[in-house]
């Protein structure tokens, strides 16, 4: 079975266990117990091969609890984040499963164990609260501790008979952690797919995010770290883990992230691609008005999908217009559409050879008040680099045909390129997609800054100036006119002709009638 045979009947099962094993319970409630039950294998059969060491003399799995001293307990602690005794592995839990009474409190009990593990020590806040949101006495499992536990271990079950490969075997362990990566990202994807409107706010498509990342790391060959202000579950910064594998990030992954449910989604995503807990920081909170990192080196690349057109204190706060990340504009995005609020703090953030590529509403390129005001202010500091257009209905939970704004604080010219990009994509079922080649279109002109009629133009600063401002795409570039070039004289002349036809052939059947209605007088 090739690799993408196995990816793809890994994910047509995963998805089948996700709605076999719910019943009755709908799927985005359903979503953590799947989710966190792959989480659980992953880190035991991670800690597992660690403690092994590749030495097939040691079977973890099958060694007593109290052979674990202290010293291995707590070299285990520092290195990998948390431990996890051979009693409490995924492995054993899920063998036992349809035969444990007591199956929901035993999960309980060593979520709550893996998570105190951390205590004291440097990963503490990056484990805390993983397995909240597994919560193993909810009635959405069922009305009894009976139902509970069989609908529980049906999901162990389901998920141990996963083929993922094993961690041991060192030439299969970077394709089988990328199966455990894929299949969460999979799972999200579909749950976010399935869960309406809401499914924008934690998910952006792979295929975005792919763009997001290019563009945000363009031409960089190795960055201190990576930033998304608002994260959700962390898909941005693993595309970018994807786009930059082969290159340096020397930090690694920062995110904040105000649902907590979404929270714990991103963490547990950095764990199953293979992020150990000191290169990425997560943290939850409110990024506009309760920022984390603002005290760190600014970011070399920042990526970012932020919700379109929330509410936020604005005005309200009268410390907010003395905050750094806002000061400099002179005005603060409006109370009602909190969209430049995201974009100013992500500016804020950046380091002077970086980039931000941030997913935007198209109204606030047009509108006036406030807006017309923050765009003047990036416009006239030359940070707008380029506006790009993308196709309508890429996104889950809205058919919107959004805008990808790239920040830069080192431009060699004044021009802002614009780029019409809606044409570019491919229909599918329920959402449209970017392909590569699409991606390779955007990105080639991204990188020369050529003017390509109907598709591509870097306006100069004072034609920008002179619009008030504007920094729609469709005020820059052309649509192509697709219509049919139509030529008059001969459309005139086929006319005439069809013209003298239809009036031959309506005397010929005026003579036929005239001569039936004769006949019939004769009779």
């Amino acid at each position: 079975m090739t690799s993408i045979q196995q990816r793809a009947e890994l994910q047509r099962r995963i998805w089948q266990i996700a709605n076999d094993v719910r019943g009755a319970v709908d799927g985005w409630d359903f979503k953590q117990y799947v989710l966190g039950a792959l989480f659980y294998r992953f880190i035991s059969e991670n800690f597992a091969a660690y403690i092994e060491g590749g030495d097939d003399s040691v079977h973890y799995a099958g060694l007593a609890d109290v052979v674990i001293t202290p010293e291995i307990r707590d070299d285990a602690v520092k290195t990998k984040g948390y431990f996890i005794f051979p009693s409490q592995l995924f492995a054993n839990v899920a063998a036992r499963a349809n035969t444990n009474e007591s199956l929901n409190a035993d999960l309980a009990k060593i979520f709550s164990a893996i998570e105190a593990s951390a205590m004291g020590y440097p990963s503490e806040r990056d484990i805390r609260g993983l397995f909240a949101d597994f919560d193993t006495t909810s009635n959405r499992l069922g009305n009894t501790v009976k139902d509970k536990n069989a609908r529980l271990a049906s999901v162990l079950k389901g998920v141990a008979d996963l083929d993922f490969g094993h961690f041991d075997d060192s030439s299969f362990e970077a394709h089988q952690i990328d199966l455990f990566g894929d299949a969460y990202e999979f799972l999200i994807s579909n749950y976010a797919a399935n869960a309406g409107k809401s499914g924008g706010e934690f998910f952006t498509p792979q295929h975005v995010s792919k763009l997001i990342a290019q563009l945000a790391m363009h031409k960089q060959t190795s960055v201190n770290k990576i930033y998304d202000p608002a994260c959700g579950s962390g898909s941005l910064l693993l595309q970018a883990k994807k786009h930059f594998d082969a290159h340096i990030i020397e930090d690694g992954f920062f995110g904040q992230e105000l649902n907590h449910t979404t929270y714990n989604l991103a963490r547990m995503n950095m764990f199953l691609h293979n992020v150990n807990y000191d290169k990425f920081n997560i943290q939850l909170g409110d990024t506009l008005t309760e920022p984390h990192f603002g005290d760190d080196k600014p970011f070399d690349a920042i990526v970012s999908n932020p919700p379109y057109s929330v509410k936020w204190k604005g005005s309200d706060d009268p410390t907010l217009i003395n905050d750094d990340r806002f000061a400099p504009a002179g005005v603060l995005a409006p109370k009602s559409k909190a969209d430049f609020a995201f974009v100013l703090h992500a500016l804020s953030y950046l380091s002077s050879k970086g980039r931000a590529a941030i997913v935007c509403f198209p109204g606030i390129f047009y509108r006036g008040g406030a807006e017309q005001k923050i765009r003047q202010y990036l416009v006239d500091n030359n940070y707008v680099e380029t506006v790009i257009s993308l196709a309508p209905n890429l996104f889950y939970g809205t058919t919107i045909a959004v805008n990808i704004l790239v920040l830069s604080k080192h431009k060699t010219d004044t021009t802002t390129q614009f780029i019409d990009a809606s044409g570019l994509f491919k229909k599918e079922t329920n959402n449209n997609v970017l392909l590569d080649t699409h991606i390779d279109q955007i990105m080639a002109v991204f990188d020369s800054k050529a003017n390509v009629d109907h598709f591509a133009q870097s306006v100069p600063f004072e034609k920008v100036a002179a619009n008030d401002y504007n920094l729609s795409v469709s005020s820059y570039i052309d649509a192509k006119d697709n219509r049919e070039v139509v030529d008059i004289t001969k459309l005139n002349a086929a006319l005439k002709t069809t013209v003298a036809r239809i009036d031959k052939l309506r005397a010929e059947i005026d003579a036929i009638v005239a001569a039936i209605e004769g006949e019939e007088l004769e009779a």
